[in-house]
């Protein structure tokens, strides 16, 4: 009996990977508070997961099991974010205590999703070599 990974995994895998895109754009963000310019950016993480999952559900389908998985998927993409704040002058958008807030709750939902995947493949595991415990 073959293990779907599909179905053990569901959508937690493009979710690392899209939170891991998320967490580059704020820390472009964060590097770029003092450029003069600069507009901030940020990924809306509902819409990128949305667009992954009906992806997931047109994959292209395999003839033979040796053939490799092909994958339609395109990046989450970015968009400048409305400022809170009003501009200093030099039209630079970055608030630095807004992005650094969501560099931190982004890098805990990672980890959130990270956790979950490895107790999955602990379980797999358990499952496979019959452990018990």
């Amino acid at each position: 009996m073959a293990i779907s990974f599909d179905n053990a995994f569901g959508l937690h895998p493009e979710a690392l990977l899209i939170r891991d895109k998320r967490s580059q754009v704020l820390a472009e963000n964060i590097a770029n508070a003092d450029t003069p310019g600069y507009k901030a950016k940020d990924m809306d993480f509902q819409t990128a997961l949305a667009g992954a999952q009906s992806r997931q559900s047109g994959s292209l389908g395999r003839t033979d099991p040796r053939h490799f998985e092909i994958s339609t998927a395109r990046h989450a993409e970015s968009q400048y974010r409305i400022p809170n704040q009003p501009d200093t002058g030099d039209g630079n958008t970055v608030d630095i205590h807004e992005e650094r807030n969501a560099f931190i709750r982004n890098n805990m939902e990672y980890q959130t999703t990270l956790n979950f995947l490895n107790s999955r493949i602990s379980g797999l595991k358990k499952a496979i070599t019959g452990a018990s415990q």
